[in-house]
């Protein structure tokens, strides 16, 4: 009997779950926090929060990826994930959320451009 054929998969999917739940709710309340002082924050400051949410989300959705991906190869009829429907969904929305980011940070550079123009029409017209 191998390694792997004596794990209760059901109880790691449920310590794993646990665990994934005491750090989501941990994560939400830090964001109800932020969220509060994002308010107050400039615009940047708020799309630097949109990012690591995004990022957030990523990271969850490469969690589910690998244990789906594991979970496709180490059954008794192993099948090639790349096939699966389920893991090419779950690609597809992390390359979605992947693309929002570029876009944020694209932004980013817009934005400070924008900043570092007004400041110096500012700068020239005192002049």
């Amino acid at each position: 009997m191998g390694y792997l054929e004596g794990l209760n998969w059901a109880a790691i999917k449920k310590d794993l779950q646990q665990g994934l739940e005491k750090s989501m709710a941990a994560v939400k309340q830090s964001a109800v926090v932020v969220q509060k002082k994002a308010g107050e924050l400039t615009e940047e400051g708020k799309r630097q929060y949109k990012i690591l949410r995004l990022k957030a989300k990523i990271h969850d959705m490469i969690a589910d990826l690998g244990a789906k991906t594991y979970l496709l190869i180490s059954g008794a009829k192993a099948k090639n994930p790349a096939l699966d429907t389920g893991v090419k969904e779950i690609a597809a929305r992390i390359k979605d959320l992947e693309a929002q980011i570029k876009v944020l940070e694209g932004t980013s550079t817009e934005v400070h451009a924008k900043t570092r123009r007004k400041a110096r029409s500012k700068a020239l017209k005192k002049k």
